[in-house]
């Protein structure tokens, strides 16, 4: 029996191929790792010793070569074959164990240039991988380090199982798959190209989850390669049990929109829609304000903050239940304080407020296929803002206008924030009519309605949601526009007294 060994992370390799060798397996392997394993006291045959070939082009080709190929995919209950390679004077390889040219950890450092990623694109090793994988009746393939203590019981006990064989060989067809779109994925970003033809996705697993939106459905945790520092794949736990799938969605939606604000800002979620978001002075006013925004929802929700958690605030928030606390850092009197309430989930992430280089794709599921566009990355433009009215906006109207905006983005359409003073006062979700989100926004508010700014997602289809915003005390709102009754709406601002701002840009999210 012969193993053919080449691997860019040792790993275990060592005591592996000890353990072959030990059952006397043949070791062959390459370059590197041929060299690491000799002097690990491990005996070798070198590939050239195989193929009867040098190595050449600095490695770019070494296993590429009928010997290596026609040993691992010779298929051993066919006569023809095994005579073709006895007429051929090559010997079966029975065991291959490869893992790749790090591609990952290249692309992954900052200063990564294209050329030292290309050269990290590895050829004959995914070739091996697939040439064992198809014939995985005869060969054991292995591509994780972690598989090769089963292999080794598996072998002291007479062969590999055909059902590990087997599942061995997804594993490497996965693994294939995904190197390939990592550095399909790579290039195309790096002439900035637009949508591929075919669409290839490669994700790295976190963990299993316990289960999906519901308990009856199955559910699993994924990053994605090269995820933006400020993501919530990247927030380290340090307090509570394990997080849900819903856990997780919130804690997305509270970063996205915290991401909108650079001034001490806490933003509360409930079911994927900001309930509460307040700026402030500090990080403790921030909190007080988006927990008055509505104490009500904010109750069994997630909190996110762009500041550190300080004693005074994580006493402030321990007064209620909350899911989760994600803040880019807690003091140690501030972690104590939480701590305490065993159920709570405490994440940490220090980039919470770093903005992405640049914009990702925004993925959804839909029967039989997938959604993809662009993420929704822009405001607004300055330029683009255009007061419709006679009466403009003050300039704390302006600054509220904005606010709102920036979280009307987040809320699901058809969506519509009211805000004030730098603090959410009515959140409208969700709704299937504009009037409705309006009506529901007003319903809901927890503070006056005098003076305060309303922003909607969309543009306004008729005038009675400025009538009904204008009766409820509301002087300015900002919308999109682009509806056929702009006119109208315009008009009864004017006859309302009400500031209307248009930015020509919707929001819409479902």
């Amino acid at each position: 029996m012969r193993a053919l060994i080449s691997v860019s992370d040792k790993t275990g390799i060592f005591e592996f191929a000890r353990g072959l060798a030990a059952l006397g397996v043949e070791i062959v392997s390459t370059g590197g790792t041929a060299a690491a394993l000799s002097e690990n006291g491990v005996g070798v045959t070198g590939i050239s010793e195989v193929t009867g070939f040098p190595e050449c082009l600095d490695g770019r080709v070494k296993t590429l070569h009928p010997a290596v190929h026609g040993g691992i995919l010779a298929m051993r209950d066919k006569p023809e074959h095994m005579k073709q390679l006895a007429d051929l004077k090559i010997e079966t390889i029975d065991i291959v164990v490869i893992n790749l040219y790090p591609f990952q950890e290249t692309i992954m450092k900052p200063d990564v240039t294209l050329s030292a990623a290309i050269e990290n694109i590895d050829i004959g090793g995914p070739a091996m991988l697939r040439s064992a994988a198809k014939n995985h009746r005869d060969v054991t393939v292995i591509c994780d380090p972690a598989d090769y203590g089963q292999v080794i019981r598996e072998l002291r006990t007479g062969e590999v199982r055909p059902a590990t064989k087997y599942s061995l060989a997804l594993k490497v067809f996965e693994h294939t798959a995904a190197y390939d779109a990592m550095i399909a994925d790579y290039l195309r970003r790096e002439i900035k190209a637009g949508f591929p033809d075919r669409l290839t996705l490669a994700y790295e697993k976190l963990q299993d989850l316990r289960y999906g939106e519901n308990p009856h459905q199955r559910a699993c945790y994924y990053r994605e390669i090269k995820a933006p520092d400020a993501s919530v794949v990247f927030a380290r736990q340090l307090h509570g049990k394990e997080l849900s799938f819903n856990n997780i969605n919130d804690a997305d939606g509270a970063l996205e929109t915290l991401k909108e604000f650079d001034a001490p800002t806490v933003v509360a979620v409930k079911h994927a829609n900001p309930c509460g978001v307040a700026n402030g002075k500090d990080i403790l006013e921030a909190y007080r304000k988006a927990y008055a925004a509505d104490p009500v929802s904010i109750f069994g929700g997630v909190v996110a903050a762009n500041r550190t958690v300080d004693r005074e605030t994580a006493e402030e928030i321990s007064k209620i239940f909350i899911e989760i606390v994600i803040a880019p850092e807690f003091t140690e009197e501030g972690l104590a304080v939480l701590s305490a309430k065993k159920n709570i989930r405490l994440l940490r992430l220090p980039a919470i407020s770093a903005h992405s280089p640049e914009a990702a794709l925004d993925i959804r599921k839909v029967g039989g296929g997938l959604l993809v566009q662009e993420s929704d990355s822009v405001l607004y433009e300055e330029k683009d803002l255009m007061v419709m009215t006679k009466r403009k906006p003050t300039e704390a109207e302006f600054a509220d206008l904005e606010f709102g905006m920036k979280v009307v983005k987040h809320v699901k359409s058809n969506g519509v924030v009211i805000a004030g003073g730098g603090k959410t006062i009515g959140v409208g979700p969700g709704q299937v009519n504009r009037i409705w989100a309006v009506e529901n926004a007003i319903r809901q508010a927890t503070d006056s309605l005098k003076g305060a700014v309303l922003a909607s997602d969309a543009y306004f289809p008729f005038s009675d949601c400025v009538e009904a915003a204008a009766k409820a005390g509301i002087t300015a709102v900002i919308q999109p526009g682009g509806s056929m009754n702009d006119a109208e709406s315009i008009e009864k601002a004017d006859e309302m007294g009400v500031a209307m701002v248009f930015t020509g840009k919707r929001h819409f999210k479902h």
